[in-house]
């Protein structure tokens, strides 16, 4: 899904001060020294590249409209549970079927409309028929009644942990529904505008360019902006690692999302620099192709990786996975007896079976990975050298994202790789989106690039959610037992846990990390202290 890479064509730095100026600035009621008062978010990769529309976008879109929307709930990593946002209370039935929401006075969308009960129906009854992006966050809502203006009530076809699933990182987003002057909602929406809550409103898109999002303090934001706050978010594009790093150093950008574990170490102690290291709730996937590869092949080729070489040539970026469910998060298991680990003998063992390996014929396969990535472009240069040992000759292709995920999901299956490199985490607090998004059965391949189908797999991922609703410990136990199903069937393999290493000013306070919401910022939390 997810953390995408793109490559770019890098505008001249002095850009920046230019499109501040020309692109209209903050209203007169927004806080003052707005110009002055600028966080720059230094992405890898082009940030709007899955469109404008918060009901379908599912790409790095996240970083920019975490700021822009508000969901109902949010997750809060101290707490490890969820927090009002636009909901101010909720309460479910006994049976689990019926969940009441009270929803915030004050609130206004960007459009200038007031938010109430009947335009956040209207606005999760326009996802759900949508169904893109993460809609299936809303898939056990059978109905939504509006109970006064202030009151909204969800009543479900099946148990479901909602209060969770309404702070999901995608798909959640309550929006306004009507586009100014009757335009049609979607056109409106991509051609660069939001309908959000939030804190910042789009001031600009600029296309395929380095500073490709502007955005600027909503002046009717329910929170207020009293005390120090970031009045403008600029998204910077730049690719190169080397180059961010000196737009670091030269304080033209205050936040930078990624670079090389070297060269980030490498700014250790900078004066006006602060590191900060951090679990995730990402790992990195390989995707086996299962139409094409048989089982031992797919299990040799999880035996010949070289994880720990993988570990190493990170430097602290990564972590050792152990099952399909990352550290910390629900499902998590620190035992599975089938984890994958480095055996290049069991490997051509397995091998031998399907009439390859060392002294047989060799295995010729493609891997996909996207440019742009150095964490990824190191682990496909290991993962070629350690399957090389095993006469399988890996060919690695680094390809923008499009690129890459449109040859993923070709109808075509000649077209298809037989190794998809991505990242992948959680629309929410739950590691349900591993199992429903790559692993449940696709007629036309979308995220499920390993093209696996398992029914009895099917079965399992349907109704873990209302098992985690209903009876956490035996949901619990249900995700062990998927992860084992995983691990002997490998239509993928886990590469590492990433540890997010980011680098940025230290001229303000308020950063924290939320595993839930992977590389956003939220902005408006921040007090900028100068330098």
């Amino acid at each position: 899904m997810k953390l995408h890479r793109a490559g770019l064509v890098l505008a001249s730095g002095a850009a920046l001060a230019l499109l501040l100026t020309a692109c209209g600035g903050s209203s007169s009621s927004a806080p003052q020294h707005a110009i002055s008062q600028v966080f720059t978010y230094d992405a890898i990769a082009t940030v709007m590249d899955d469109g404008w529309d918060p009901a379908t976008e599912y790409s790095d879109g996240i970083i920019a409209m975490n700021n822009m929307y508000e969901t109902l709930t949010r997750y809060n990593p101290a707490t490890h549970a969820v927090a009002p946002v636009l909901a101010t209370s909720w309460s479910k039935s006994a049976d689990g079927l019926t969940w009441t929401f009270q929803l915030r006075h004050g609130v206004y969308f960007h459009t200038g409309r007031p938010m109430d009960s009947r335009a956040t129906k209207a606005a999760i009854d326009r996802t759900i028929a949508l169904d893109g992006g993460a809609a299936y966050v809303w898939s056990a809502v059978k109905s939504i009644d509006t109970q006064g203006p202030y009151t909204l009530v969800f009543h479900l076809r099946y148990p479901s942990p909602l209060d969770l699933e309404a702070s999901a990182d995608y798909s959640a987003y309550i929006y306004d529904t009507k586009a100014p002057n009757g335009q049609p909602l979607a056109k409106w929406l991509n051609a660069g505008h939001d309908a959000g809550t939030g804190p910042y409103t789009v001031q600009t898109w600029n296309k395929g360019q380095e500073f490709e999002v502007i955005e600027k303090a909503f002046p009717r934001y329910w929170g207020g902006w009293s005390g120090a706050h970031y009045t403008k978010l600029v998204f910077r594009v730049v690719a190169s690692d080397t180059t961010a790093a000196q737009l670091l150093r030269s304080g033209q950008v205050t936040f930078v999302e990624q670079m090389n574990p070297f060269l980030w170490k490498s700014l250790q102690g900078t004066p006006g620099i602060r590191l900060v290291s951090s679990p995730s709730w990402q790992n990195l996937l390989g995707q086996l192709n299962a139409k094409s590869l048989s089982l031992p092949v797919r299990q040799a080729i999880a035996h010949g990786i070289n994880y720990p070489g993988i570990i190493a040539a990170l430097k602290g970026a990564a972590a050792a996975p152990s099952g399909l469910v990352p550290s910390g998060l629900l499902g998590h298991f620190s035992n599975l007896p089938g984890n994958y680990t480095y055996d290049p003998a069991k490997a051509a063992q397995l091998l031998n079976q399907a009439g390859y390996g060392p002294g047989k014929k060799p295995l010729n396969l493609t891997l996909t990975y996207t440019s742009g990535d150095s964490n990824e472009q190191v682990v496909a240069a290991l993962m070629k050298s350690s399957l090389a040992k095993l006469n399988i000759k890996l060919t690695a292709q680094p390809l923008a994202w499009p690129t890459q995920w449109a040859k993923g999901k070709s109808a075509n299956a000649a077209q298809r790789q037989d190794i998809f490199m991505e990242y992948w985490w959680p629309d929410y607090a739950d590691p349900y989106s591993w199992f429903v998004s790559l692993l449940l059965t696709e007629k036309q391949p979308y995220y499920n690039l390993s093209y696996y189908s398992n029914p009895a797999l099917d079965e399992q991922i349907n109704r873990v959610e209302s098992l985690v609703a209903t009876n956490r410990a035996a949901g619990i136990n249900l995700y062990r037992t998927m992860q084992d199903e995983i691990l002997k069937q490998a239509p993928l393999t886990v590469l590492y846990e990433n540890n997010y290493q980011y680098a940025m000013s230290s001229h303000f306070t308020g950063f924290q990390v939320n595993p839930a919401y992977p590389n956003v910022v939220f902005a408006y939390y921040l007090k900028p202290t100068g330098s």
